[in-house]
């Protein structure tokens, strides 16, 4: 099943890798973002979000993450500090590590996938799953 993916990264390369990951998936991008602001305007539009932790505007991917998750939307952390995180955002799926490897953020992209289809899924390896 195609989803409409969010995709929350300020540093543009790696927004354009994430998004060919995604397409590569048979998923939409339906925007970048790279702060809250802008983020928060896809609320309504997408069903999974990749978010980093450090953006334009700071250490805002938490709020983003418990934002979108209350609205439905699949949330996955990618950062290069994951202890920013503590033991978790109340909602959202989990958190892997930077930098990423291909098939991590591909495997990332379809645990999103299938928790959002409401399938059982295991994460990939380094992804550190909160709880629900």
């Amino acid at each position: 099943m195609a989803y409409r993916v969010l995709i929350v990264e300020d540093q543009l390369l790696i927004a354009l890798h994430i998004e060919d990951a995604a397409l590569a998936l048979g998923h939409e991008v339906v925007g970048i973002a790279a702060n809250q602001s802008d983020a928060l305007r896809y609320l309504d539009e997408c069903d999974i979000a990749l978010v980093d932790v450090q953006l334009q505007d700071g250490v805002t991917g938490p709020d983003i993450g418990s934002k979108l998750a209350q609205s439905g939307v699949a949330v996955v952390f990618m950062t290069a500090n994951p202890d920013l995180l503590g033991e978790g955002v109340t909602g959202t799926l989990g958190v892997i590590s930077k930098p990423l490897f291909d098939l991590e953020l591909i495997g990332s992209i379809q645990y999103a996938a299938e928790v959002k289809a409401g399938h059982e899924a295991l994460p990939p390896e380094r992804f550190r799953a909160f709880a629900h």
